[in-house]
């Protein structure tokens, strides 16, 4: 895990005042679980530690148990202050209720026991948090690793993060693409559509959702409605389901749906998605070509360029205040448009020799951006696009 989220989580939970349940949830294989080890190693409180990953579904007496037996060591501290930190917790039935009953007692007694918990159902964990546990809690997001993450961590070039995505477990394994694609199969994409998704929501046509995520992928930053889905898949369905199943996905950490830019919210919310990924990685590990393949195929690279920037405009949206959009009217076409306080930045990505971008004064005459860049070859390169914090922009 990056020095920075280590050295602001420990900030986070040693030097403020005990106010909130720290909530960390991001998809698997981010190093959620790393980093509270990590934090555990150097800090001076005591911690007690406790994963909820082999535990019965019904038994929520287990938070308790947790609970006292962090008491325990604070009571036997010299430490004015300790520590719980909860792994897995969304796997636990009414987890939330626990939570709230032992977090309300402990401020009642004025223990000083600060809470963190991890989880990678960011669905099950916020229907938990704002069921029960509103106004106790403050979430943190852990995303998919970024290029300056992965580059500081395992010395990636960009051309490697664009194919092998941000994913730390998987990075040893890039020399053997074969034993890195199952890997990043058995241990990214089909646990957490089995244990993130299928195990902890209902879902009628469970078939249909996978379908949906092949497809998805491999129309990642494409604009395709929901009728021409359809129209490819051979499980019947509706639109509806398709759009729950997509959101069930994007909550996971998997595949998107980004909205038409638009002011008017309720245009926004019907508009036709965009297929984005979180994660290269995902797409990459779906090909039956080898990274050289496509690397030397400008038209095919562009692709997975253009899905590595989306990925990396996603992945801060989710932590951060930026909304991310696309924008289109009649022919004219903007790939990604980020919103901050008022302010709107459109994005078009020309990755290949061609520097086209005929949507450009089309979007600045209609919606009166604050800046538009060009991402490409003759423009803002796409290797230091992705090394830039998109808050860094609207500077």
């Amino acid at each position: 895990m990056s020095a920075l989220k280590k050295k602001l989580l420990t900030q986070r939970i040693e030097r403020e005042p005990r106010r909130f349940i720290q909530v960390l949830h991001g998809p698997r294989q981010v190093g959620k679980t790393t980093l509270a080890m990590q934090f555990m190693e150097s800090t001076k409180l005591p911690v007690h530690f406790a994963s909820a990953d082999l535990v019965s579904t019904g038994q929520s007496s287990w938070i308790s148990q947790q609970w006292e037996a962090a008491r325990i060591k604070l009571r036997q501290s010299t430490e004015q202050e300790a520590v719980l930190i909860i792994d897995e917790i969304q796997k636990i039935g009414n987890w939330s209720e626990a939570v709230k009953k032992e977090w309300d007692s402990d401020s009642a007694q004025r223990q000083a026991l600060k809470v963190i918990v991890l989880g990678s159902s960011r669905l099950l964990l916020q229907q938990g948090l704002t069921e029960s546990l509103a106004g106790r809690f403050e979430t943190i997001s852990i995303g998919h690793w970024s290029y300056r993450e992965m580059k500081e961590a395992f010395d990636f070039t960009p051309e490697q993060y664009v194919w092998f995505g941000g994913c730390p477990g998987a990075a040893m394994l890039i020399d053997d693409e074969a034993r890195w694609r199952r890997y990043i199969t058995e241990s990214l994409i089909e646990t957490s559509i089995s244990k993130d998704i299928l195990m902890l929501t209902r879902v009628d046509k469970p078939a249909l959702m996978k379908r949906l995520f092949e497809l998805g992928c491999s129309y990642s930053s494409q604009i395709l409605s929901y009728t021409k889905i359809l129209g490819q898949l051979q499980d019947a369905g509706n639109t509806t389901t398709l759009a729950h199943y997509l959101r069930l996905l994007d909550t996971a950490g998997l595949l998107g749906g980004v909205e038409k830019f638009s002011p008017e919210m309720v245009r926004r919310r019907a508009s036709i998605p965009k297929f984005q990924v979180h994660n290269t990685a995902l797409i990459s590990a779906q090909q039956q070509h080898s990274f050289h393949d496509i690397a030397s195929n400008p038209s095919q690279w562009g692709r997975w360029v253009e899905s590595a920037i989306g990925a990396h405009l996603l992945n801060h949206s989710r932590s951060s205040a930026i909304n991310l959009f696309y924008w289109r009217q009649g022919n004219h076409e903007v790939d990604f448009v980020l919103e901050h306080k008022g302010k709107v930045i459109g994005i078009e990505i020309k990755s290949d020799h061609t520097q086209r971008a005929s949507g450009i004064a089309a979007f600045e005459q209609q919606c009166k951006p604050h800046k538009v860049l060009l991402v490409g070859n003759s423009a803002i390169p796409w290797q230091e696009f992705l090394e830039l914090e998109p808050q860094e922009l609207f500077a």
